[in-house]
């Protein structure tokens, strides 16, 4: 049978869940359910205050507006990344500064940072690949050197960490994805985290379509009206109830997911140690939530024989991303500092292997059969 590379996962609870929204009266957002993902969200992260919204685009573009990023501007981040990380900075008139990764993580490398500042650079946006954290205390050092804000694109990081910290929770503003290939499911969906305080009275108002609406629902103005630039950002509370399914089981949901990343790790060692493909690498201050495994093949040859193999098995496995800095948009919109040669390197060779739960012990045999056999 065919092993698709990924199927949403559902707890059980959501139809319930729904069923109580709709009988609440209340479906546009902002209610019930809303609040109490927002609530869990505080209490996971340690975020000063948590919005949710429907995507993780749409907590970035939060944050854009929220930092007052415009024409003239220019925000660091890696090209090794989905493209809402360049499009909610570009879609404000400012410059992605493309950066490569390191080789060990795929995440931003921090000790490119400080040459890649200029007067114009206005935040650093690190992305959390594959639920691994950057090294956060290097590049909030760089940031405070410099005067810059630091949005975190955690799209793949629910629920994991970095010395202790939860990812999005660290830097000045965070966004988290609930999209359906993610941990924690609503089908679309997101949330922005926002840390420094500065920014939390006007986050809601942007929320909010631009208006005081929160204020005036807590009795802080006596009507409310439009008072600063928004959109609507909010999601329905069925998506909101949909996803509090999801949060009620989040540990759970990310032991299991664990559990079959560890599987892959552990039967590839050897295949790695002969040097034929190599694994993720989690540095020890890190603690990872399973998001997804790849593997690095040795060339760009060795990738399309592994994923012909895994097809020919009935597998469906992945590659990504096509880098952004050579995009047609990219080159368009951004600028390149430095060399690309490693993000270039990986982007040729990575493989994505499914990970999903409800994903059988046979099944993963499978994949780890047919991935030791084509590396051979």
């Amino acid at each position: 049978m065919r092993v698709p590379f990924n199927r949403p996962y559902a707890t059980g609870d959501e139809f319930r869940y729904i069923q109580e929204a709709i009988e609440s009266g209340n479906l546009s957002g902002d209610g019930t359910f809303t609040r109490r993902c927002q609530e869990w969200l505080v209490r996971e992260t340690g975020a000063g205050k948590a919005l949710l919204t429907h995507s993780c685009t749409a907590a970035l573009e939060m944050c854009a507006l929220l930092l007052e990023v415009g024409p003239g501007d220019e925000v660091i981040m890696p090209s090794f990344t989905f493209v809402s990380t360049a499009n909610a900075f570009a879609l404000r008139g400012a410059t992605p500064v493309f950066v490569d990764v390191r080789p060990d993580t795929l995440n931003l490398d921090e000790g490119l940072l400080e040459e890649a500042v200029t007067p114009r650079t206005k935040a650093i946006c690190v992305v959390h690949y594959a639920g691994v954290a950057c090294a956060m205390d290097e590049i909030l050092a760089v940031a405070a050197k410099h005067g810059l804000a630091v949005v975190e694109d955690d799209a793949q990081g629910s629920m994991a960490r970095y010395r202790g910290r939860s990812l999005g929770g660290i830097g000045t503003l965070g966004a988290i994805s609930f999209h359906e290939t993610k941990n924690l499911i609503s089908g679309e969906g997101g949330a922005l985290l926002v840390n420094d305080p500065r920014y939390a009275v006007r986050a809601e108002t942007i929320w909010q379509k631009g208006t005081n609406r929160s204020q005036f629902a807590r009795g802080e103005v006596e009507k409310y009206s439009w008072v600063d630039l928004g959109s609507s950002f909010l999601p329905s509370e069925m998506t909101a109830a949909f996803l509090w399914a999801q949060l009620d089981r989040a540990a759970e949901i990310t032991a299991r997911r664990l559990e079959i990343w560890n599987h892959y790790h552990r039967a590839f060692a050897e295949a790695e140690r002969r040097g034929q493909i190599r694994r993720p690498i989690v540095p020890p201050e890190c603690t990872h939530n399973g998001h997804l495994y790849y593997l690095l093949a040795p060339t760009i040859e060795g990738r399309m024989r592994l994923l012909a193999a895994l097809k020919q098995s009935g597998v469906d496995a992945l590659f990504h991303y096509v880098p952004l800095h050579s995009s047609p948009a990219g080159r368009r919109y951004g600028r390149v500092h430095g060399s690309m040669r490693v993000t270039d390197s990986i982007s040729e060779r990575l493989v994505r292997l499914p990970v999903w739960l409800g994903l059988g012990e046979a099944e993963v045999d499978r994949i780890i059969d047919t991935v030791v056999e084509a590396t051979r």
